[in-house]
């Protein structure tokens, strides 16, 4: 959506919704899924708040908010990775909160640590093997694709995409900023073509024979499993490894919200991200995109309890974002574009 656009999209909801301050609160949201709003609509059922919903990509809210200054109508920011939401961290959108609920549903290790946001879903950035040239014995970690054996044999997008920033944003918050370079660098003598498409188009091509294994995230497969015949198919040749399970655990990334610096209904907002956060939404709000709910005690959804447990990296979300200038670099100077 051009900006212009996107303008004449905010004022129009502007005009047709309630006064400010009105029992609602006004969502600029970057995800995209029906069932967001069925859950929104639900809050409005069970609080009467109502729920001005504007969606756009990340970056052209973030310039919305940029341009509507502290006469933003904005309560609350939800954006899919830390590091988006590390941006709108720098633009100072959010303001800190405090939330004994919030505290208590979301782990540690996926919220800011000054509660400027909270997760809200997570998505783990997994492995794929090939079934016909990766043994069904095989683990892997990230570490391990970048070793000689792997030689012309990986597939992944460009370091562009800010799935893999982050990735190596985390690398960098364990291992070190050198460890990590030398990793990238591995990593990109071993690519078996050059990075490009998503993340659906690395798993086509493992299950095409262009590679042996793939990165991209889990929801991506979980997408072919109920996609087309062809995306079927070749879901049905690959198999997923939870990397580093034996050590730090598999990475994941996380959708969040927080509340906007100078949200004219701050207390309906904080009221939204907790219920966001109670079991029914998280369940739905979830399922939406085949996620992972962030609130401790609620279970997945049954599909994806098919692909097993595993052990997730505990690392505190918030370093993805303050780490992607770095990551940035090292995956350039590695070679990896």
């Amino acid at each position: 959506m051009k900006t212009k656009e996107l303008f004449l999209c905010l004022l129009a909801w502007i005009v047709a919704s309630p006064a400010i301050g009105q029992g609602v609160v006004n969502v600029y949201s970057a995800r995209h899924y029906d069932t967001d709003r069925s859950i929104y609509e639900r809050f409005t059922e069970e609080t009467g708040i109502e729920v001005n919903l504007l969606e756009a990509k990340s970056d052209e809210l973030l310039t919305r908010l940029r341009s509507e200054g502290d006469a933003s109508p904005a309560d609350v920011f939800i954006a899919v990775d830390a590091a988006r939401l590390q941006r709108a961290q720098d633009q100072g959108v959010f303001q800190p909160i405090s939330s004994g609920e919030m505290d208590i549903d979301v782990p540690e290790s996926l919220r800011h640590p000054e509660g400027l946001w909270f997760g809200l879903t997570t998505r783990a950035r997994v492995i794929f093997a090939s079934r016909e040239r990766v043994g069904d014995d095989v683990t892997l970690d990230y570490e391990d694709l970048a070793k000689p054996e792997w030689k012309g044999s990986v597939l992944v997008r460009s370091s562009s995409n800010v799935y893999n920033q982050s990735l190596v944003a985390s690398m960098i918050e364990t291992l070190g900023a050198d460890a990590t370079e030398a990793w990238c660098k591995g990593l990109a003598q071993n690519f078996a073509r050059k990075p490009q498409g998503g993340d659906t188009d690395q798993i086509r091509a493992l299950a095409a024979g262009e590679g042996d294994v793939a990165i991209a995230n889990h929801y991506y497969y979980m997408r072919m499993l109920a996609g087309s015949e062809s995306d079927r198919a070749a879901a049905a040749k690959v198999r997923v490894i939870f990397p580093n399970q034996g050590n730090r655990g598999t990475h994941v990334n996380i959708c969040g919200a927080g509340v906007i610096a100078t949200a004219p209904n701050r207390e309906n907002a904080i009221r939204f991200i907790e219920f966001l956060l109670s079991d029914e939404a998280q369940r739905v709000f979830a399922s939406g995109n085949q996620e992972y709910p962030v609130a401790n005690g609620v279970e997945v959804d049954p599909t994806l309890k098919l692909l097993g447990q595993f052990k997730a990296d505990t690392v505190n979300v918030a370093a993805l974002g303050r780490n992607n200038a770095e990551a940035v670099r090292i995956m350039d100077r590695a070679g990896w574009r």
